[in-house]
């Protein structure tokens, strides 16, 4: 026992009224105790127990075991029921509602769903799909699941594997046993069998309606749950000629039901004897292998049960019971409780001899007993006993107080029932007692008298079914499920409103609770509820129909049996059962909500679903396409959809632009600077996630529109209508089809809803009418074939001023996001800067529109992350986090050591630090000295595959050269594979290759892969933008290539890479591309190919230096053979020059490169009198014209086909083939070609080096 006492007090006080009363400072403490001490505080209130083996140790009897881990072998309704419940009682009793942990299973379709109770479970484990036989209902599984994770018992609940005798006998038998929370195999196997429950009762002495087993008594076997073989035999029914026989020995009308059947299933009702044996071949038909047996037909009869509840040491109640007799084809609608149909006397009649009956079987926890009454003859019949609890327990709940599950958890721990608190005060005793076992506190439960309910509760199960179809199960997703709690009704539901109902799931989804002093009071309730309750979605559901059902008179005045729900929907009373219009939807609303977005975001975020919707069909559509072996048309993939959009009478002409596969730019027409940025992903609820500038929207399409009615979508429940384009002046058709007659002539005068023409749809006739009255006028001819939107006629209205047109938005759109400076916080380090601008570039080269601006950002962000000295470190460090307790812990911290110390060094990066830079190749370097001291091979293989990406991370920044740069290489990797994809795509169209031939080709390289052939294509079709985006990287490796940068120009952002040769193959691949549209890229490839094929700088450099000092002792009029032939070979000298003219410390040697400089620009005229003016720091020479004799020179270098056409092509110089010179050079040649000045003209030419 547990014993309550409190501090500063020298006494401990057991739970009696005699404790003193606690202060507010006061904490109680909980002590172990013994048997036999008296219990203290008052009987009657809330104790609280520490933990679940205290609890049972008091209030167990010799059978208590501890169970605090429960696996539900079910879903739904009982899933929540369950959990929800125990956690309830949990908290009540120890202060934790997780005092007991959950073990859920989930199929793939509950999880699809997003099945509430999924969310509920403490532990969730997957489970096969498909119909209940491979997940709830197999037994082999449960049990799997139960051993493999610890729990202590299984609950089943209702329907699956609940009735299964094999679930609890394998769960006894397991090792170690896990305990059932319901009965035995034994009495379950016997109980469950209606026709071994019913040889029972009436062995027992319980009245049963004549069946054609009435003559059958047998002795049940307690040990073994099981019945004589030859009663079975002799009670059951085994083909139809003797189903036949008994049908017309026990007279119509009679039930032939399958003893294994249940929830409608496996029954059927006869009125004569022609259609026993159809009716007994269905009956078989459905539960296959069943016995059959038939029964009587009780005409105007109530279904009444008996809930019981049993403990394990042969105690058993009533717990009241309830009325179930509106039924649908003898599937539950509407249960009530308690039943005031029968007489008291009668009841109690009933309720004792459900008791005897439990206790003849020995059977134990929650259990109903149903009975046919009939109101006539005030007699009772067994029906059955279900061995479990019911969906409709709740009735029972709410009017004695009993919480089921926990009761049923209680009694499973061994707890007996007169020691349960509930039950205990239900029939009028204290929660707890000094000594249980005295006289006064004991409860004899066939003396004492139970409390009489102070309520009447009516129950109403939501289903997923279409009333007005014949009650036919629907299935799909549901977009609003809203209901409203109040102190006369609650309910719970098996989803949310992001759910959905899928084909394997049970129809019943929700189920509703009215009480009331009285059935009158509980009826009004319920209606209420009913209509206050909104469910919208894919589905249909039984809400008006019963909503309207309990207003019925017949209902109102309980003047009800098991057939009345079956007469009315036979008879159509009232129009209950009408159909419904076609596409209906189920749907009550009380409230009205108020917008809390502005209309200029409801437009953006409805533009950004229709563009978002149009661009996926339309890459459905090219996917479709291909898979036919047709060619797609290009405009399926446009990156630009316009959309109108009509709100509170405003028009918004918005062209929504595809800036990635989930981003858009939403503008106003003819101003598409002033954008709304929106990011749009698609839920698993249908529902589409939308982030617009920053700014997150949930919104559901609830209506995709039509020409009658505009989209609607809900907007974080707020919902939103927009209205068709109307325009009642244009006649229009919506339907494609042929104009057959004109009803009317031209000139027309036509009034409000007559028809003015016939149209032939899919060989129907269809009548266009006009909406507004006016004068017509026709555009087309009879005969005419008809698209889709085509203008049949105008029509002048004779009241146009009643027409209310929308009014043009004009502006831009103001949306307000997030702040920005908030939103972007995170952006500025710098590998997450790298990686948000390389994906914008990825992003335009995979087809979807980049901004120009963005380009040139894009590249900006490239160059300022790779030049930030902390980029290495945080993609090390990313990579460094994933090891953290995989590797060897020496190692891990070293490596973790430097990358701290770099970042308190770096700091925020305000306050630049020279010279500092991430030792990588350290990394590297522990790396491979802690892989070389491993011994054991497999050990090694291990490591080494564990530090595979960290490698990685650290490997371009080893091979980063320039210290400004340190990214140059991870930039240039990037840039690189950028440049492969690009010509992975182009190469399937350049040379002239037509789109249609193009395609046929992807489409036969990629037979298995079509979304390859659209991707390509897609970014085929911005190959103008993707261009562009090329000419900026080769622009860059091209910079890099050269070691001196241009003064005042920043380094490139590749400059000391040293996988820039790496670039050659792709650009050679670029070179060699042939097309107009290829041009401008072909040409700056071949530019710094031929670059890449001169000399290397330093080499130029070498040389240069050498020609100078060659020029600087020469004599005059002299030119060393080293100077002729750098100049006969056209080494360029603009890049290495100025670099050398500002290095050199001696005016000699400036003034000789002066004059090898001025040689390489004035190679095509004739130099004399050259003259080096030391002191005056002053080169001097003149010049004349001189006609050229040759076009090349024998050191003339050609890279290419193309340069030899070109060279041979033009009658110019030897300078129209040096793709590298500068723009004096450039100058000079212009100047020789436009000068007019005769060639043997001497001109002087003086050089001041300042």
């Amino acid at each position: 026992p547990v014993c309550v006492c409190f501090q500063r007090s020298p006494i401990v006080y057991i739970l009696s009224g005699m404790a003193p009363k606690m202060a507010e400072n006061e904490i109680p403490i909980v002590a172990e105790g013994k048997s036999g001490v008296k219990r203290g505080s008052s009987q009657n209130i809330h104790r609280r127990f520490p933990t679940v083996a205290s609890y049972v140790s008091e209030l167990g009897g010799d059978k208590g075991i501890v169970i605090e881990k429960v696996l539900i072998a079910n879903n739904g309704v009982a899933a929540i029921k369950a959990i929800r419940s125990i956690r309830r009682w949990a908290y009540d009793v120890f202060g934790d509602e997780r005092k007991v942990k959950f073990v859920v299973m989930a199929t793939p379709e509950d999880l699809r769903s997003n099945a509430e109770y999924i969310r509920m479970g403490d532990v969730i484990v997957d489970v096969p799909g498909g119909s209940n036989n491979h997940n709830y209902a197999n037994v082999t599984l449960i049990v799997e699941l139960a051993r493999l994770h610890g729990v202590h018992a299984v609950w089943a609940g209702w329907g699956h594997a609940s009735e299964n005798p094999i679930l609890p006998d394998t769960l006894a038998n397991s090792n170690p046993p896990i305990k059932f929370i319901g009965p035995a195999g034994p009495p379950m196997r016997a109980l469950g069998d209606k026709i071994g429950s019913t040889i029972i009762a009436q062995s027992a002495g319980v009245p049963c309606i004549g069946w054609n087993g009435a003559d059958v008594e047998a002795t049940y076997d307690r040990a073994t749950g099981s019945l004589p073989e030859e009663a079975y035999d002799k009670a059951s029914i085994a083909n139809a000629t003797e189903a036949f026989e008994a049908a017309t020995k026990i007279g119509f009308p009679v039930m032939i039901k399958a003893s294994e059947g249940g929830g409608g299933k496996g029954i059927r009702m006869v009125d004569n004897a022609e259609n026993v044996q159809t009716a007994f071949r269905q009956v078989c038909g459905e539960v296959p292998g069943s016995p059959i047996f038939i029964m009587k037909l009780s005409k105007n009869s109530r279904h009444l049960e008996v809930q019981l509840l049993a403990d394990e040491y042969g105690d058993a109640i009533a717990l009241n019971g309830r009325d179930c007799s509106v039924q649908r084809r003898h599937q539950k609608i509407i249960e009530e409780g308690p039943p005031v149909a029968a007489a008291p006397d009668v009841w109690l009649e009933m309720e004792n001899a459900a008791v005897a009956l439990a206790k003849a079987v020995g059977y134990t926890n929650a259990g109903t007993v149903e009975y046919l009454y009939s109101e006539e003859e005030k007699k009772f019949y067994f029906l059955e006993l279900n061995p479990r609890l019911q969906v409709e327990h709740p009735v029972t709940e709410m009017i004695t107080g009993a919480n089921l599950p926990a009761a049923q958890l209680q009694v499973a721990m061994g707890i007996p029932l007169r020691h349960i608190p509930e039950i205990r005060e239900l029939y009028g005793k204290n929660r707890f007692e000094d000594v249980i076992s005295d006289e006064t506190t004991m409860i004899d439960f066939a003396t004492t008298k139970r409390n009489d309910p102070t309520k009447h509760c009516i129950a109403v199960r939501i289903t997923a079914e279409n009333a007005e179809a014949g009650f036919k199960p629907t299935s799909g997703g549901i977009q609003e499920l809203n209901f409203r709690s109040t102190p006369n009704v609650w309910g719970y539901f098996s989803m949310d409103s992001s759910g959905a109902i899928h084909e394997f799931a049970d129809s019943q989804f929700g189920h509703l609770f009215a009480s009331g002093d009285n059935r009158e009071q509980a009826r009004r309730n319920m209606v209420l509820a009913l209509k206050e309750l909104s469910i919208r979605g894919d589905i249909s559901t039984t809400v008006d129909y019963i909503s309207k059902l309990i207003e019925l008179n017949d209902f109102v005045d309980n003047n009800i049996d098991t057939s009345w729900l079956d007469g009315i929907i036979k008879d159509n009373i009232d129009g209950i059962a009408e159909a419904a219009p076609k596409g209906s939807v189920l749907r009550r609303s009380t409230s009205v909500a108020i917008k809390s977005l502005d209309d200029h975001t409801y437009a953006a975020l409805g533009a950004t679903i229709l563009a978002f919707d149009r661009c996926s069909s339309g890459e459905e559509a090219f996917l479709e396409s291909l898979g036919r072996g047709q060619l797609p048309p290009q405009n399926l993939i446009s990156m630009v959809q316009n959309v109108e959009l009509i709100l509170n009478e405003t028009k918004y002409k918005l062209v929504c632009t595809r800036l990635g596969p989930h981003k858009f730019a939403v503008a106003v027409v003819g101003d598409k600077e002033k954008f709304v940025s929106t990011n749009i992903r698609v839920l698993s609820d249908g529902g589409y996630l939308i982030d617009a500038e920053g700014k997150s929207h949930v919104a559901y399409v609830t209506s995709k529109g039509d020409s009658a009615s505009g989209m609607r979508m809900s907007v974080g429940g707020v919902s939103v209508a927009f209205s068709p384009d109307y325009d009642p002046t244009s006649l229009r058709t919506d339907v494609a089809g042929k104009l057959v007659k004109k009803l009317v002539p031209d000139g027309a005068h036509l009034k409000k809803g007559e028809p003015y023409a016939e149209i032939e749809v899919m060989k129907m006739f269809m009548p266009l009418k006009v909406e507004e009255t006016g004068i017509l006028t026709w555009c087309n001819n009879e005969g005419a074939t008809l698209a889709p939107g085509d203008l049949l006629a105008t029509l002048e209205l004779d009241n146009p001023e009643n027409v209310s047109a929308a009014v043009v938005f004009e502006g831009c759109l103001r949306v307000d996001g997030l702040d920005g400076a908030a939103s972007t916080m995170g952006n500025n380090r710098a590998h997450l800067l790298f990686r948000k601008a390389l994906g914008v570039l990825t992003e335009g080269m995979c087809g979807y529109v980049l901004i120009e601006d963005e380009l040139s950002d894009a590249m900006e962000n490239i160059y300022k992350a790779a030049t930030d000295p902390s980029l290495p470190v945080f993609e090390i460090d990313e990579q460094l986090s994933v090891l953290s307790g995989r590797l060897d812990a020496n190692l891990f911290q070293t490596l973790s050591g430097m990358v701290s110390d770099f970042k308190q060094k770096y700091g925020d990066g305000s306050q630049p630090v020279a010279g500092l830079r991430f030792p990588a190749s350290k990394v590297e370097q522990l790396i491979s000295d802690y892989s070389q001291s491993i011994k054991d091979p497999a050990e090694s293989v291990h490591f080494s595959s564990l530090t595979t990406p960290l490698r990685e991370a650290a490997a371009p920044y080893i091979k980063s050269s320039d210290a400004e740069v340190v990214g140059s290489e991870r930039a240039l990797n990037s840039f690189l594979q950028i440049l492969r994809d690009w010509i992975s795509v182009e190469r399937w169209f350049c040379n002239d290759i037509s789109y249609a031939d193009a395609v046929e080709n992807l489409r036969k390289a990629n037979k298995e892969n079509s979304s390859s052939v659209l991707n390509i294509c897609r970014s085929h079709a911005q190959l103008k933008a993707t261009s562009k985006i090329i000419l900026r990287i080769i622009e860059t490796i091209a910079d890099g290539s050269r070691v001196e940068s241009v003064t005042g120009k920043s380094p490139s952002v590749v400059a000391g890479a040293a996988g820039l040769d790496d670039a050659l193959p792709c650009l050679s691949d670029i070179a060699s591309m042939g097309g107009k549209a290829y041009a401008e890229v072909a040409l700056a490839a071949r530019k710094l190919l031929l670059h890449e094929s001169l000399h290397s700088i330093e080499d130029r450099k070498s040389r240069v230096s050498q020609a100078a000092q060659e020029l600087k002792n020469a004599a005059e009029k002299q030119i060393p053979k080293e100077v002729q032939h750098l100049l006969d070979e056209n080494v360029p000298l603009s890049d290495v020059f100025f670099s050398l003219l500002n290095a050199s410390a001696d005016a000699q040697e400036e003034i000789a490169l002066a004059e090898l400089y001025a040689r390489k620009m004035y190679r095509t005229y004739s130099l004399r009198d050259v003259k080096h003016l030391v002191d005056q720091r002053t080169l001097k020479f003149s010049f004349t014209t001189k006609q050229t004799k040759s076009v090349f020179s024998s050191t003339t270098p050609m890279t290419s086909m193309s340069d030899l056409s070109r060279a041979l092509s033009r009658s110019s110089s030897l300078s129209n083939l040096d793709m590298t010179k500068n723009e004096s050079e450039s100058d000079l040649t212009s100047l020789q070609k436009s000068d007019n000045i005769p060639p043997n003209t001497v001109r002087t030419v003086f050089t001041k080096i300042v």
